[in-house]
């Protein structure tokens, strides 16, 4: 029977991932509660020692006495039911450490349920939670479908670990590629930020250790296999692969990809960059309902304004007295020294200004505070007057295209 107890302890180890150690303490604490069924719940000085060379086990009394190892028909149901409760805590221990290092990794499995929104995914040992939030609009599986997902938080409850799941995380987008880029996975190119708006458009920036590689073609691969394998497992999702760079205004200028930039101004302090783009790139560099500014300014982590030239040509003439904080006085003292447009004050650091005779720092900084918010608003007012006048000459191409439609119609029925 020892023997047989000693053999059943390696198959629960071997098996489940229990350590012996933690199966003998289970033992020796179900031994205890048998033994003080036996002899009174009162008793509290009892031990039990197992030998786990011989699977021998003795039981201890208040006096030091070994006690009789019949316990009885009720103290060995005692025993069993508090070693079966052991070993269940000790095997979610073991699943719960299991996942925990799993955190920011990707698990994979089968859908086995839906639950008020939720699809359960069975991951083998345990069960994960994938909220309908952390799915991409779009996404649809049934009952028996493999999905992957990334495991980002594990918590314990009552019923054992609970897995949360997401596929809407950007880090699922940085896994997929280090699993898919070799040059990753040893540590030559390096994934330094990615933005994401799940089930439609993710940037990732990439970095270089070794000039011999370039990250860009490493992402994308021979034919693009490697970005293609990675955009199948997203159901579609773009995605931009940007060079990192150390030069911001660079970096800010690649983020933007697929427009074309022609200039950007930064400023350090507010973390802010001024992109100045062509009349013709300026929708796609802001691209469909802001997404692709969004995604830049996530990527880069400053906040980028874009401007086109001929929203500049226009706001830039505005007289400096529409300027809140220039009075009388300073306007004539910035005219005299050659500054009279808004757009000529823009141009201007914090030095130059001040050094303008009767101008102090407080003044100087009111001064271009106002003025970037001045053409920040005049900009969206010339750019909701040529969105409005867009809307109109659509509206009117198609009514003109209905009635044409209409008077063909008409001319079909006559003949």
């Amino acid at each position: 029977m020892n023997q047989e107890l000693l053999s059943i302890l390696d198959s629960i180890e071997r098996d489940k991932g229990i350590k012996k150690e933690i199966l003998i303490k289970a033992i020796e604490s179900a031994l205890v509660s048998a033994g003080r069924k036996n002899l009174g719940k009162h008793i509290e000085d009892i031990n039990a020692k197992f030998d786990p060379e011989t699977g021998d086990f003795k039981v201890f009394g208040p006096d030091g006495n070994e006690l009789s190892g019949d316990f009885g028909r009720i103290a060995a149901q005692t025993a069993k039911q508090v070693i079966i409760q052991k070993i269940r805590e000790a095997e979610r221990d073991v699943v719960f450490e299991e996942y925990q290092k799993k955190v920011n990794d990707i698990a994979s499995g089968a859908v086995h349920r839906f639950d008020k929104g939720m699809i359960i995914v069975d991951l083998g040992r345990v069960e994960g939670i994938l909220p309908k939030r952390e799915l991409p609009s779009g996404e649809e599986y049934r009952q028996g479908d493999r999905i992957k997902a990334l495991v980002v938080e594990v918590k314990k409850s009552s019923k054992g670990p609970e897995i949360l799941l997401s596929r809407t995380s950007p880090g699922f987008v940085k896994r997929l590629f280090e699993l898919e880029v070799p040059e990753i996975y040893e540590g030559i190119v390096e994934i330094k930020a990615v933005s994401r708006e799940a089930g439609d458009r993710s940037k990732i920036a990439v970095y270089s250790k070794d000039d011999k590689v370039d990250p860009v073609g490493a992402c994308v691969g021979m034919r693009g296999q490697r970005v293609k394998n990675i955009v199948r497992e997203l159901g579609g999702e773009k995605i931009d692969i940007i060079r990192w760079n150390v030069n911001m205004g660079e970096f800010i200028s690649a983020s933007l990809s697929p427009a074309e930039i022609s200039s950007v101004k930064t400023s350090e302090a507010e973390r802010r960059a001024e992109v100045l783009v062509a009349d013709d790139q300026l929708s796609l560099a802001i691209g469909k309902k802001g997404q692709n500014v969004r995604l830049a300014a996530k990527l880069t982590g400053w906040n980028i304004d874009i401007r086109s030239k001929s929203e500049i040509e226009q706001v830039k003439e505005i007289p400096i007295i529409e300027i809140d904080g220039i009075g009388p006085k300073t306007e004539k003292a910035l005219k005299k020294a050659g500054y009279d447009t808004v757009g000529k004050i823009i141009k201007l650091d914090l030095k130059e200004l001040t050094a303008v005779k009767g101008v102090g720092k407080k003044t100087a900084e009111k001064i271009l505070k106002s003025a970037k918010e001045l053409m920040e608003n005049k900009v969206h007012e010339v750019r909701d007057k040529k969105n409005k006048e867009n809307r109109e000459a659509k509206a009117e191409k198609e009514r003109e295209a209905a009635a044409a439609s209409e008077a063909e119609n008409k001319k079909e029925e006559e003949k």
